[in-house]
């Protein structure tokens, strides 16, 4: 560069160079620093240039002075291409201005704009002061156009370029010419010494997805929605909207609500509506038609005024809403061109060529489905039908549908169109990867559908993500959501039926109070409502995923794991009483809630569950669940004091199963004791009563509650490093330190309490139970497990007597097993014949009356061979089982 009083010469790096005649701007870099490579080379002292010769492989250069972009700014330069100027304040042009889009990291940092055929570049012209003005020029009809016309091809203005397509892929097959017209303008700018390097450049351009063509940026008259009058007004709606995620609504949707520019309406198309809009050719007169009323009173002073020779519409009756009087008329574009009209001062008036954008239907949905408003006022107007309730589509629809809803809503009604969103997330495959045919990791849905069905589809991935969220599908997942979850609860509603037929329930009793009903129906049913009101919460703020995991759960591990378990011998022993009424009508009233409250997701297994339900009881005469009444919460069913009761059970139980896992002590073989460190009377109250139900749970024969455990029990804790860490960063090891040296009771508070408050460094620090890692010492003959403040030993020593009592339990199990596979019903009494087996004969004789009474036998008989029995083997028993109908 040769800095004197002016600029010289600028490097300019383009890639379009059909835009070489309209650039008429360089964007200056606020930071460049651009040093020439490859052939030239730098020289430190001026005289140095002199020593070059013709024919040198390097080309000296030597730095006068250095600048940075904006003192570039504002500089003028001369058109490389001197054909035409810009109609418009031609002096504004051909100067350096700034952009903050302009990088330095390839090329100078000096570009040449084109505000004619470019978004970018025509905002950062306007901006600039004063605006640099587009390359148009007049065309015959003194209409401002650009140098390139509607077919791709220079205007005459460009000399010799004349006619020329810009791009070789717009002439027919054949008549290209060799030299596209890159080629040439780069010939003639190399000829004339304007182009310092020339080179060819491989970068992204669009091509017609139809044709595979160059697609050509152009400037046309668009008609447009002055959004920006009312963007504010549209933000300030959007805040009123449940958006799901959040994080969308104020993110993505309201930035880009904030910076909503004015809508173009119009596009260049054949197919679609047309713009309701005729103007006089000079442009000055026009006027839109709101409804074909509108239009043939139009058409009648067109026909008057001699400029129409009929309307076109004259069978149309108007006010007659009927799909027969609308099938008489026809408005697409082929059409309505036809239809001249007269303006105020005697003009014809066309119609605008122009459609309407087609996002501008989809965002008129909510009216237009309703004919609105010439049919159905009252239903947009009064707010029976709009706003919607919610809205589902994808997250690119913030730009899109959600966008034009949005719109519209708020430009002619003041109002939102929807008062909730679930913007969708992807489906990837079980990796995380987006799904397609060449990477093979694609999922068939029909297959899917039709192995798995469209509930356990559906309640997977439902529950397994948020919707809005991106899931990793995996099939394995719906098997288990099909064995988990609808396994259990298809065994449950079987287990229901076997005994219900039985008794011959039918719920013809009376309601029994809630008083009067067990502990264990009473629980139930208050964690019933407890879900009732989870889900009923869940759903109304659109939160499925939430629901389907919470009655999930509660169907597995309230009502099978736990309810229909220890509930069990009430539906299969004893008489037809009020107790096993409860039972049945507990259980039934637990199912039909489920099937209720699981409908939205799993709608056709849930109705076949409600309909077999009241298929017997007629208890409800609804012809769907999808017909019903929505469950609805009672706080009078609820009992928090009997929740935690049970889930004081469920835990220790959990506790005690764990521990006898760990040393591989079967739940069948009973064991003496366990032992509970208690901190009040109020836990020892809630444990004493659940007490039997524990027991009779994890098979133990006795409860003993300790006031003080110090001595029996040893704990120990140690710092949790994966929460420790980012709560107190280089502060952590202090922490630690502190922890290692609690006491006992130290130990005990920041159990019972969940938080303890620690001095470190002279700072009062507030710990919680998840920064720390609470053990408890196995003692000789014990195990010992913990949860939370809960702590519980198991005495694992098996007595002889325990021992003979477990072969009986291991014994009565493989006789039941044995009638489920003979197909004995349930009712059957049996005859059994064991053969001799020291250790089974000993069991047998502690146990006779248990073995009887759980097995319904009359007779049992020991014998010493025995044929036709099946072989059993289990702990040191190995022996022959047989078994008849008494």
């Amino acid at each position: 560069l040769t800095v004197g009083s002016k600029i010289e010469y600028v490097l300019v790096e383009t890639f379009n160079q059909y835009t070489f005649e309209p650039m008429n701007v360089i964007l200056a870099k606020k930071l460049v620093n651009y040093q020439f490579l490859g052939k030239f080379n730098k020289v430190e002292e001026k005289s140095e240039l002199l020593s070059y010769k013709s024919g040198d492989k390097k080309i000296p250069f030597y730095i006068v002075k250095e600048f940075i972009g904006k003192d570039l700014v504002g500089i003028k330069y001369e058109q490389l291409l001197p054909y035409t100027l810009p109609n418009d304040n031609p002096e504004n042009a051909f100067r350096v201005i700034s952009g903050d889009f302009v990088t330095t990291e390839d090329g100078t940092g000096i570009v040449h704009t084109a505000p004619t055929f470019g978004a970018d570049d025509a905002l950062v012209a306007k901006q600039a002061i004063p605006e640099v003005p587009p390359m148009l020029v007049k065309d015959e009809n003194e209409n401002l156009v650009p140098l390139v016309d509607l077919q791709g091809r220079f205007r005459p203005e460009m000399g010799e370029f004349a006619g020329k397509y810009v791009k070789n892929e717009y002439y027919n097959d054949g008549e290209a010419p060799e030299r596209s017209i890159d080629v040439e303008l780069a010939i003639k700018l190399k000829e004339e010494n304007k182009a310092f390097k020339v080179e060819k450049y491989k970068h992204s351009y669009p091509n017609c997805w139809r044709t595979d063509k160059p697609i050509l940026y152009y400037p046309l008259d668009s008609w447009f929605i002055k959004v920006t009058d009312a963007k504010e007004r549209m933000f300030e709606l959007n805040e009123t909207i449940n958006w799901k995620p959040k994080s969308t609504g104020t993110g993505r949707f309201g930035n880009w609500l904030a910076n909503a520019n004015d809508w173009n309406l119009s596009r260049s198309r054949y197919w679609g509506i047309p713009l309701p809009i005729w103007r006089t050719e000079d442009g000055n007169e026009e006027i839109c038609i709101g409804s074909v009323e509108e239009l043939k009173d139009e058409m009648a002073k067109a026909v008057s005024a001699g400029v129409l020779k009929a309307d076109i519409f004259e069978d149309f009756e108007v006010g007659n809403n009927s799909e027969e009087n609308y099938a008489k008329i026809d408005l697409h574009k082929n059409i309505v061109d036809d239809v001249v009209l007269v303006s105020p001062s005697g003009q014809k008036m066309f119609r605008e060529s122009d459609l309407i954008d087609v996002w501008f239907d989809s965002g008129s949905m909510p009216y237009a489905q309703w004919h609105y408003p010439f049919e159905n006022k009252d239903l947009i107007d009064k707010g029976t039908t709009y706003p919607a309730d919610f809205i589902a589509e994808g997250v690119d629809q913030t730009r899109g549908w959600f966008y034009t809803l949005h719109a519209i809503g708020t430009m002619v009604f003041d109002s939102v169109a929807y008062k909730n969103v679930v913007s969708n997330g992807l489906v990837l495959d079980k990796n995380g990867q987006k799904m397609s045919k060449r990477l093979g990791n694609a999922v068939d849905p029909f297959d899917t559908l039709n192995n798995y069905g469209a509930d356990a589809t559906r309640w997977y991935m439902i529950s397994n993500a948020n919707p809005w969220d991106n899931l990793k599908f995996d099939l394995e997942g719906i098997e288990e959501v099909k064995r988990k979850f609808f396994g259990t609860l298809y065994n449950t509603y079987s287990f229901f039926q076997l005994y219900a037929n039985l008794d011959n329930f039918d719920y013809s009793e009376a309601d029994i109070a809630l008083n009067e009903r067990p502990e264990i129906d009473r629980w139930i049913l208050s964690e019933l409502h407890t879900l009732i009101q989870k889900v009923d919460v869940f759903y109304a703020d659109y939160e499925p995923t939430k629901a389907a995991r919470a009655i999930s759960d509660f169907t597995q591990d309230y009502v099978s794991n736990w309810f229909v378990r220890l509930s069990r011998r009430r539906f299969w022993k004893g008489d037809y009483q009020q107790d096993k009424i409860s039972a049945y009508q507990t259980l039934y009233t637990c199912m039909e809630t489920i099937a209720k409250l699981g409908a939205p997701i799993a709608p056709f297994f849930m109705d076949k569950l409600y309909l077999d339900l009241n298929s017997v009881t007629k208890k409800e005469r609804f012809e769907s669940v999808h017909l019903a009444d929505f469950p609805v919460f009672d706080k009078t069913y609820v009992d928090k004091s009997l929740e935690r009761k049970m889930e004081a059970a469920q835990t220790i139980s959990s506790l005690v199963l764990s521990l006898r896992a760990k040393e591989k002590i079967k739940v069948r073989q009973p064991l003496q004791k366990i032992m509970i460190p208690v901190n009040n009377a109020q836990q020892k109250e809630e444990i004493l009563a659940v007490a039997d139900l524990i027991k009779h749970e994890v098979n133990i024969k006795e409860i003993e509650l300790l006031a003080d455990a110090s001595e029996i029990l040893v704990k120990q804790i140690k710092p949790n490093f994966k929460v420790l860490g980012p709560r107190f960063g280089k502060g952590m090891k202090s922490i630690a330190a502190a922890i290692t040296n609690f006491s006992a009771e130290d130990i005990n508070k920041i159990e019972q309490n969940g938080i303890f408050d620690v001095e470190v460094n002279g700072k009062n620090t507030i710990l919680e139970l998840s920064d720390v890692e609470i053990t408890s010492q196995d003692i000789e003959g014990w195990l010992v497990a913990n949860e939370g403040a809960l702590t519980v030993a198991l005495d694992v020593t098996i007595t002889d007597e325990l021992r003979k009592e477990g072969i009986a339990r291991e014994l009565v199990n493989r006789i039941q097993n044995l009638r489920k596979d003979s197909g004995f019903e349930v009712t059957d009494r049996i005859d059994v014949i064991i053969q001799k087996d020291e250790h089974i004969m000993k069991a047998i004789n502690a146990n006779i009356s248990y073995i009887k009474s759980e097995t319904l036998t009359d007779e049992l008989e020991i014998r010493d061979n025995l044929e036709n029995g099946i072989e059993i083997a289990f702990d040191d028993v190995n022996t022959k089982l047989f078994i008849q109908k008494h």
